[in-house]
């Protein structure tokens, strides 16, 4: 029976409908999660397999058979763990550490980098060798499937994933945090489905501690999850998606068929896209993960408003800059081998970070454009004064400048490639098209003005929107729900016929 057809398609893989926070269908999905929650959220141990579980099911509907490398993540990384607490031998300790970088380094380069160093190694060397998918290869040998062993396909998360097993088992070594107490826990704390995906990347330290107390939710968490729920699709759907597909995709696959206006209007365009549907994914994360007992910490704070490279990397995906500055920039030597290491430190860090994002010369420039421009404030600091102590006209020079150099590099990240990105530059310096400014604006009226209030808002105050945020909470049950179904019916009126994936999916 048709209806019966049906039901079975929710329960197998499609990769043209991976389960996203923007379909009905997650929304569907996290309410039958909850009425099984509701019968044993008080009972922690039961509590952390449902939610393991739940979350297993959840990663298999977003990558199918790539569910087994989180398994195969989660069982080795686990017992490294559990080695690593356990001995008292440094030796051994470094040797687990080891391994367990080199397992999730391994895990990142091939499926994330194989088409890079390939082509880097054929380009310097001379040669023609192909990539070859052998996961593909095993699983069409050992289950007589028939996949395309000729493509590499990137896993969903595996970059958030690894580098939160990585940060469990040197946080282990260095005596940070205290292990789980089964496979089960662990397993539940590296695939939690909220932010399994595209993070936060949420510590041990930070999260285990958690899984073994008992399900607290005051009123006010409740209403600030709903907020935080509501403002994240409206982040996503109105604004990221409605400017992404009318607007900067159009600008950005063809430059030249618009003028420099029409190009920097692009530039801004994505600078407010990708913060919106990056940040509108954590809100919503966040937010589900609190009405579930879980508190994640925040990765956005207004990250436009910064006065500095420095200010802005303490606002932009917090959670990868920590880790970035925790893991790598100090165990490189931080700030305690002199100015010089300092800034060296520094470059390689956000190289890595720019490769991290993905394995492309654009990503590589990303990173060296903020690796040296941290450079550069720090000399300026060390000449002037620290970026926060700045009044006046001063903080406001800083402002806008900081926020048009992020821009700047912003298209190298969004290109498709270097032509598109000399494309781009090239229209805005020598065909910016001044006389059309006013037909041009008056053409894109919508669009313009719903970047223009994109801005505003997140240039707002902070006390203005802790105000809304309160008002919001302290708002009865009857007028929380009139909000939420008047989000809801703006968003069905303005999104587009497919959904759009989040942009941080692809790494």
């Amino acid at each position: 029976m048709g209806w019966i057809n049906e039901i079975i398609k929710c329960f197998q893989y499609d990769p043209q409908s991976p389960i996203l926070f923007t379909g009905l269908y997650f929304w569907v999905f996290f309410l039958v999660v909850l009425l099984g929650y509701s019968q044993i959220y008080q009972k922690p141990p039961l509590r952390n397999a449902y939610l393991f579980a739940i979350s297993l099911f959840f990663y298999y509907k977003c990558s199918g058979i790539f569910i087994w490398l989180l398994i195969f993540s989660i069982i080795v990384n686990y017992y490294l763990g559990k080695g690593i607490y356990n001995s008292q031998n440094r030796t051994i300790r470094r040797f687990y550490v080891f391994i367990s970088i080199l397992v999730c380094v391994i895990l990142l380069s091939y499926f994330k980098y194989a088409y890079f160093f390939v082509g880097l190694w054929n380009s310097v060397f001379s040669t023609n060798y192909d990539v070859i998918n052998y996961f593909a290869l095993w699983g069409n040998n050992v289950f007589g499937s028939h996949f395309d062993i000729t493509r590499i396909f990137l896993p969903a998360g595996i970059s958030f994933y690894s580098f939160q097993a990585l940060s469990y088992t040197i946080d282990l070594y260095r005596n940070k945090t205290k292990p789980v107490k089964n496979i089960i826990d662990f397993g539940f704390y590296k695939s939690f489905f909220p932010q399994l995906i595209a993070g936060p990347i949420v510590r041990a330290a930070e999260f285990v501690p958690q899984m073994y107390v008992k399900y607290i939710l005051s009123n006010r968490e409740a209403s600030h999850a709903l907020f935080l729920i509501l403002n994240g699709l409206l982040k996503k759907m109105l604004i990221s998606d409605y400017i992404s597909l009318n607007y900067v995709d159009r600008v950005f696959d063809n430059p030249l068929g618009y003028s420099g206006f029409e190009n920097l209007m692009g530039v801004y365009g994505y600078a407010l896209q990708i913060y919106c549907d990056f940040s509108g994914y954590t809100d919503i994360a966040i937010g589900v993960a609190l009405l579930l007992g879980f508190r994640i910490p925040i990765n956005f704070n207004s990250p436009y408003k910064a006065i500095s490279l420095i200010d802005f990397w303490r606002r932009w995906h917090i959670s990868l800059s920590l880790w970035l500055r925790d893991y790598l920039y100090i165990p490189l030597g931080g700030n305690r081998k002199g100015r010089f290491r300092t800034h060296i430190n520094l470059i390689i860090t956000m190289l890595i970070g720019g490769l991290w994002h993905g394995a492309s010369i654009r990503f590589i420039i990303w990173g060296a454009l903020h690796g040296f421009g941290l450079v550069a404030n720090k000399f300026w600091e060390q000449f002037t004064c620290k970026f926060e102590d700045a009044q006046g006209i001063k903080r406001v020079v800083y402002h806008i400048f900081t926020f048009h150099f992020v821009c700047f590099a912003w298209i190298f990240f969004r290109s498709q490639d270097m032509k598109t990105a000399g494309q781009i530059l090239s229209q805005i310096n020598n065909h910016f098209g001044l006389h059309l400014m006013s037909t041009i604006i008056f053409s894109y009226s919508n669009i313009y003005g719903l970047i223009a209030l994109g801005f505003a808002v997140h240039w707002l105050p902070s006390t203005w929107k802790e105000k809304y945020r309160g008002w919001f909470i302290k708002t009865s049950l009857i007028g929380k729900v009139f909000i939420a179904i008047v989000i809801i019916l703006i968003i069905y009126q303005v999104k587009s016929a497919v959904i759009q994936p989040f942009i941080y999916f692809q790494f």
